[in-house]
């Protein structure tokens, strides 16, 4: 007799199914409790509440300097119009502002189009909260291979800071944290829950290449971290050969010479 899944299927089996998918949803819940009670969890929850105060405080910086845009707007018309027309116009600024700054804003959890949008020096930031709000339900290795990631994405932000956005390097970056990353965690999520632990015909199950998709991005974001930090040690060691060479044997020269004088 067949087992396969179809409306004859015998109630056992059915009934057997349904409990492995309870099963499986129960670990997942399982496994997020632990991932979170410990101290990884505990360090990850405080990075992202710094993220998300960082985020707070560059939309109050940005509101603070539209306030000052509209009262050098309202005092430079004032010198031109009537007072009542001056503030009218630099309400209307401010309100403009306001608006464009609020509607402008960056989202809690950013989605897939939020990332490929974002500014490249920001792009690190958006990763780690958009990996942090995926990683509900993640077998835990997986979930540990997120919170590498995240300490990658972190050391890798200042250097995307420096970086071009229209270099190749910074294209890269971007089309594996913004596109490729949210293609493998996506994909996943689409497996039903009791199908993701089972064998393929590469004898892998979903949970597997999850896992192993995780680890080659890790392992790429520390290539691209080292490749990108590499350029800056390099000229501070050239040019601390250079004042060696020129101050020290330059020195030596000219203590010598005075010495002869």
């Amino acid at each position: 007799m067949s087992h396969d899944a179809g409306p004859g299927e015998p109630l056992i089996h059915r009934a057997r199914k349904v409990a492995v998918s309870f099963a499986d949803v129960g670990l997942t819940h399982a496994e997020e409790m632990l991932r979170r009670l410990s101290p990884e969890g505990r360090e990850q929850a405080r990075r992202e509440r710094e993220a998300k105060a960082r985020r707070r405080k560059r939309l109050m910086v940005r509101l603070v300097m539209a306030a000052i845009a509209s009262l050098l707007a309202w005092a430079l018309l004032a010198t031109v119009s009537a007072p009542g027309v001056a503030l009218a116009a630099a309400s209307a600024v401010m309100l403009l502002l306001t608006l464009l700054i609020i509607i402008r804003a960056d989202r809690a959890a950013p989605g897939r189009e939020a990332m490929t949008q974002a500014p490249l020096p920001c792009l690190a930031e958006e990763s780690i909260i958009w990996l942090a709000a995926q990683r509900r339900g993640l077998p835990l290795p997986a979930a540990q291979l997120a919170e590498s990631i995240s300490w990658r994405l972190d050391a890798l932000a200042p250097q995307l800071c420096r970086l071009d956005p229209r270099s190749p390097a910074a294209a890269a970056v971007r089309k594996l944290v913004a596109e490729e990353m949210p293609t493998l965690v996506g994909g996943w999520r689409t497996v039903p829950i009791a199908s993701r632990r089972a064998p393929g015909a590469d004898g892998r199950t979903p949970d597997d290449h999850l896992i192993n998709g995780l680890q080659l991005i890790e392992a790429e974001l520390g290539r691209a971290s080292e490749q990108l930090g590499r350029t800056p040690a390099d000229q501070i060691e050239v040019f601390g050969r250079y004042l060696e060479l020129k101050y020290d044997e330059g020195g030596r020269l000219a203590a010598s010479n005075f010495t002869s004088a």
